[in-house]
């Protein structure tokens, strides 16, 4: 199998290898020439054997929507576009029907894993009909982690469906890791007490109820910088935990834990340093290598 990869950035190069890894030909396309195998989009497409089928992975939103639209363009009917980056679910309507006016496929697609998932695969949630789903399989079984399919892959639903549960992903993603930093930043407090907190953290990895990824990664964290001293508190966020809280106002549901979370964000950007934000940026930078401020 032969596709084209638009946007080779952390993770679209990543993805580049682990694609190539698993025997499918990439030509992969980027601004950047030092990265980029061809010259322009347009050559992209004219390298592709029909039908094409070309994975988005740029910045959501104007970026994203630039890309499909110059991509509605360059396709023909038959071919399929694959948005894998972080759009939000509505975008994806915008960018089927676009499409489907000149009979060209579209999936969407939620992708988790970050900067590891060239070693350790990525988690993909999709959305599109039965029939694009399955002439990208062999694309998502070579991304997807080893092990049996739906533990690391779901075809969610219909269009807008992948990108909506990564929404929720991200969102729930948001109040674990506040949930450890905060207990990072107890353990601090009580440092008289507690000789060994980074000990602490690792000795939760095997046997306990709140082992997880993300908890490896702030062992990870802790590690190389023991009371994050070298990092400041100050948190972005990427959107999707807004979205999520969107939704959830949109339908009653009661999400307190994850709002909590995003506003801890939003004051750790007034310039209020606490141990808390400063782990929740070192996680956020250890997944996805994340830009974070330094102390």
């Amino acid at each position: 199998m032969h596709i084209g990869l638009v946007g080779l950035g952390k993770m679209g190069n990543n993805m580049r290898s682990r694609l190539r890894e698993h025997d499918i030909e990439v030509t992969g396309y980027d601004n950047n020439p030092a990265v980029s195998d061809v010259a322009t989009l347009a050559d992209l497409v004219k390298a592709l054997p029909a039908p094409r089928v070309v994975w988005v992975m740029v910045p959501a939103g104007e970026i994203t929507a630039g890309v499909v639209k110059e991509l509605s363009n360059e396709l023909e009917a038959g071919d399929l576009v694959i948005d894998g980056g972080n759009s939000k679910w509505t975008s994806d309507f915008e960018n089927a029907t676009l499409l489907n006016g000149k009979g060209i496929k579209y999936v969407d697609a939620g992708v988790s894993g970050g900067v590891w998932g060239l070693k350790n695969g990525y988690g993909l949630m999709v959305g599109g009909s039965e029939e694009n789903v399955a002439l990208a399989m062999p694309i998502f079984d070579a991304l997807r982690p080893e092990g049996p399919r739906e533990e690391g892959f779901v075809h969610a639903g219909e269009v807008g469906a992948g990108h909506y549960v990564k929404m929720v992903h991200n969102g729930i993603e948001y109040a674990i890791m506040q949930a450890y930093g905060e207990g990072f930043e107890l353990l601090e407090a009580k440092s008289e007490l507690v000789k060994d907190v980074p000990g602490s953290f690792k000795a939760w990895q095997r046997g306990t109820v709140i082992r997880s990824w993300l908890l490896e990664l702030m062992v990870l964290a802790l590690e190389a910088d023991p009371e994050l001293k070298d990092i400041s508190g100050y948190v972005n966020d990427s959107g999707e935990g807004r979205w999520t809280l969107e939704e959830a106002i949109e339908y009653g549901v009661p999400m307190p834990a994850l709002s909590a979370s995003i506003f801890a964000r939003f004051v750790s950007r007034q310039g209020e340093e606490s141990p808390t934000m400063k782990a929740v940026a070192a996680l956020r930078n250890q997944f996805g290598g994340h830009a974070v401020k330094k102390a």
